[in-house]
């Protein structure tokens, strides 16, 4: 897969169809974002991706993300330091990019 490639993204980089998703692609979208994916990485991303399923939205801002994560994955995964180190600047926005959904509607 190439940025040729790459299914339609919004100004933000978020992609138009989340049902377009793959892990190849939240390898090109990481890679922009300057993030290597590793089985931690997954781990979240497999999450959000099973929370939108779920719901059908994002977690609508970083608290409720960090809250959902903890609740799902325990206490040292659902911190906010964890997910900083994982996908950086606001983690929940990061992340639902990676992970191919809709932006967060309450994050910066």
């Amino acid at each position: 897969m190439t940025d040729a490639n790459m299914p339609a993204r919004n100004n933000e980089g978020f992609l138009e169809n989340a049902n377009e998703w793959t892990p190849e692609i939240a390898a090109l979208i990481a890679q922009d974002e300057h993030i290597a994916l590793y089985e931690k990485h997954w781990e979240i991303i497999m999450f959000l991706r099973s929370f939108y399923s779920s719901h059908e939205m994002s977690p609508p801002s970083n608290r409720l993300f960090v809250k959902s994560v903890k609740e799902a994955l325990g206490d040292e995964k659902g911190s906010s330091i964890y997910l900083m180190q994982l996908f950086s600047g606001t983690p929940a926005k990061t992340a639902c990019r990676i992970a191919g959904l809709p932006r967060p509607t309450n994050c910066l």
